[in-house]
């Protein structure tokens, strides 16, 4: 499954330099790999503001996974990977093809059931750490959750990612929530990709079927709500370093990714990103197509606003985060804001609605 970006999805006027960046990471040896993520960020950055954010996105992932494939055959250069079936992973944003300028590592492995899985895992995990390492110099974190394929507990066979799965489905407790909203984000980036969609399809069957999983997603889904005081005004956070903020990937684009993760896993959908599972919902008729839709621009508003709020910090050298004060924007920009967070709450409501029998609480 390739990462692709066409002219549809981003201004021609790009086209030529993202085709020219994408074959140079396609021919870099270790040292250019650096250099053209280092490529990379500038071209990115320097269309920020004229890019439609879910283009923007888009690219950002395709950049990102071209960057993880080279990695990964420079890694496989010097640590052969064993004569079996397997394949790369991408999981969280990058699964979903909804980075931004600030995104750590979320990765695994999945291998065939061929052979015994420790003795697989033994020749798999170098090679795992060495792409993990070689992504960590090209400026993508090393996840400080350990998300990784070069952790044992994320390179494992298609029978033990099963196993996982329906353990986190028949658990339903905090920490097998937690890995859902991660975890379910699975798509397959490199090596035999189909052992990776028949992982995603089983994944996807078996939440479908399970109806008290779906009402625990939901439920967790709803335990986070806009920023959003009385009026329906902003309620930014009151103290701390972020004071005066609102964390627009947690409590503003995150609402939509929880939401929609639900509604998808509910349809049996296994399109993995926000919009994706959004559309499918209309499609099965649990939403109606204009609040989809309504959905959908909202949630894309919120990620313009992250991408531009990173590049400024960006130009200006300063870390970037998804802190923003809501004063520092325009008039329009502000009631477009608020308008999303509170399409965030009916989006909400709806879920309730849907999977929990109510939102009298909402």
């Amino acid at each position: 499954m390739q990462s692709t970006v066409t002219p549809s999805r981003f201004p021609s006027r790009f086209m030529p330099d993202l085709r020219r960046l994408l074959r140079d990471i396609s021919r870099a040896d270790h040292a250019g790999l650096r250099r053209a993520a280092d490529a990379a960020r500038a071209l990115e950055h320097g269309r920020a503001q004229s890019a439609p954010a879910a283009a923007l996105t888009r690219v950002i992932s395709a950049v990102s996974d071209a960057l993880t494939r080279r990695a990964i055959a420079l890694a496989s250069a010097d640590l052969p990977p064993p004569a079996a079936r397997w394949c790369w992973i991408a999981l969280g944003s990058e699964g979903r093809q909804e980075q931004t300028f600030v995104s750590d590592q979320d990765n695994g492995i999945v291998f065939d059931d061929s052979a015994d899985p420790d003795t697989l895992r033994r020749h798999l995990l170098p090679l795992a750490r060495r792409v993990n390492q070689l992504l960590d110099e090209c400026g993508f974190a090393l996840c400080p959750g350990g998300i990784m394929a070069g952790n044992p507990e994320c390179c494992l066979s298609l029978h033990e990612w099963r196993e996982r799965f329906d353990g986190w489905i028949s658990e339903g407790d905090p920490l097998a929530l937690l890995n859902a909203t991660i975890f379910f984000d699975l798509r397959p980036l490199d090596g035999d990709l189909a052992l990776a969609r028949a992982l995603s399809a089983w994944t996807v069957r078996r939440a479908a079927d399970n109806q008290r999983f779906l009402f625990q997603m939901a439920d967790n889904a709803l335990r986070r709500r806009p920023p959003l005081g009385l009026l329906h005004r902003f309620a930014p956070e009151k103290s701390g370093p972020h004071a005066g903020t609102i964390d627009l990937k947690h409590n503003a684009a995150a609402l939509y990714v929880d939401a929609a993760r639900v509604l998808g896993l509910a349809c049996g959908a296994d399109a993995c990103g926000t919009v994706g599972r959004l559309r499918m919902a209309a499609q099965r008729q649990l939403l109606h197509p204009a609040e989809a839709a309504d959905w959908e621009g909202s949630f894309h508003f919120i990620a313009l606003l992250r991408l531009r709020l990173q590049q400024q910090r960006y130009l200006r050298g300063e870390p970037m985060d998804n802190h923003l004060r809501p004063d520092s924007l325009e008039a329009g920009e502000r009631r477009a804001l608020l308008q999303a967070l509170r399409a965030a709450g009916a989006m909400q409501q709806r879920l309730s609605q849907l999977f929990l029998g109510g939102g009298s609480g909402l």
